[in-house]
């Protein structure tokens, strides 16, 4: 007991040492914002930029905002300390980026990554994965083979198009020769995961789930809509597929429904909308369920260096989604908006950053150059 006071009492000093870092001159002083799309996929973010009195800089990824939320963030912030990034909520898509932000610079004030702002690492690499991009065969063939040549090992499917509800057998035998023909074109050594977008009936999604247990998929993803847990735990109860919801939970506290009646097996928070902080609460409910957290994450290259920080910390965490896009020039985008890459893959997993904050180099130029009109 008393050897458990002494290192809580540490842990303590080392968080107020943490806070204390952040006071003095790392006052907020400015907040920007920047949309940005990129140009073949036309998949939208936006960068979160905000800047210190001692011009330190930290930047945060969220879906789009509107002009009333980030006036309502300048005047919330303007002054405020870098560290006091627990109350800076307003209720709106900018409270995970900024928040993001807030940490980013907590970081650099300690000198110190972010995964060990926030307790890590528990491990020294990520593991990542993608969805396969096309709706035909050839197109989903074509993407897996550019994936496994970027270095990745896990994927996931998109079911093939339902047509009506309550497809019956030739639609099972399609989705079946779907990842039978992925597979066998993959190899040994590689894992997917189905995805369904809640786009299934129960019916459906309960005859899939137990005609793919073969497969030994990672997860079956969001098999139904989401809105009769009653008919979801049916399913959880009749395979041994694991199931994985949450992508679109419309707030956190509906997690734990799903945890409360057993029905999920991989937990999905969106990184864009949750935030680092409410993903980190979902995952301790999570853990007390023996239940794994992969989060969503369809945005950008600095979502993607915040989602590497956030695995780093979390005990219970599995495997982190990162977009791949088909298009060069999309690519090429993701790669000019940092100086230092973040999203290169080797064998399936992504290093840590090693610099403080988030440890990235954002190019500012590119801010400006694949800023989107249309926003």
């Amino acid at each position: 007991m008393q050897a458990r006071r002494k290192k809580l009492s540490r842990l303590s000093a080392q968080y107020a040492d943490v806070a204390q870092a952040a006071t003095g001159k790392h006052e907020i002083a400015d907040l920007d914002v920047f949309p940005l799309r990129e140009p073949v996929s036309r998949r939208a973010y936006t960068l979160v930029r905000i800047r210190t009195q001692s011009g330190q800089v930290g930047y945060g990824e969220c879906e789009a905002v509107s002009r009333r939320d980030v006036e309502s963030f300048r005047q919330l912030l303007m002054g405020r300390a870098a560290s006091a990034y627990m109350g800076a909520t307003i209720g709106s898509a900018m409270d995970a980026a900024v928040c993001c932000a807030m940490l980013d610079l907590v970081g650099q004030a300690c000198s110190a990554p972010l995964y060990r702002v926030l307790g890590g690492p528990t491990r020294r690499k990520v593991r990542v994965m993608i969805t396969l991009q096309g709706s035909t065969d050839a197109e989903l063939a074509a993407s897996l083979s550019s994936g496994l040549h970027a270095g990745y090992r896990a994927f996931a499917v998109p079911i093939p198009a339902p047509a009506s509800r309550n497809q019956g057998q030739a639609y099972i035998k399609q989705v079946r020769a779907r990842l039978e023909a992925l597979r066998s074109a993959a190899g040994d050594g590689i894992d997917f995961v189905l995805d369904a977008a809640g786009k299934l009936s129960p019916g459906d999604a309960s005859s899939i789930a137990a005609d793919l247990e073969r497969f030994h998929l990672l997860w079956f993803d969001e098999p139904c809509a989401t809105s009769n847990l009653e008919r979801i735990r049916r399913i959880a109860e009749q395979t041994v597929t694991p199931l994985g919801f949450g992508r679109n939970f419309p707030n956190p506290s509906a997690f734990q429904d799903f945890l409360r009646m057993g029905v999920m097996d991989i937990a999905r928070p969106n990184l864009l909308r949750d935030g680092i902080l409410s993903i980190r609460r979902i995952a301790a409910l999570a853990e007390t369920y023996y239940v794994a957290v992969a989060p969503h994450h369809e945005g950008g290259p600095v979502a993607t260096a915040a989602a590497i920080h956030l695995a780093a910390s979390l005990p219970n965490f599995f495997i982190q989604q990162i977009p791949f896009p088909g298009a060069e020039a999309d690519r090429a985008m993701r790669s000019e908006l940092l100086l230092r890459p973040v999203e290169e893959v080797n064998e399936g997993f992504v290093a840590l950053p090693d610099g403080p904050g988030l440890g990235i180099t954002v190019n500012e130029r590119a801010l400006e150059k694949y800023r989107d009109s249309e926003s």
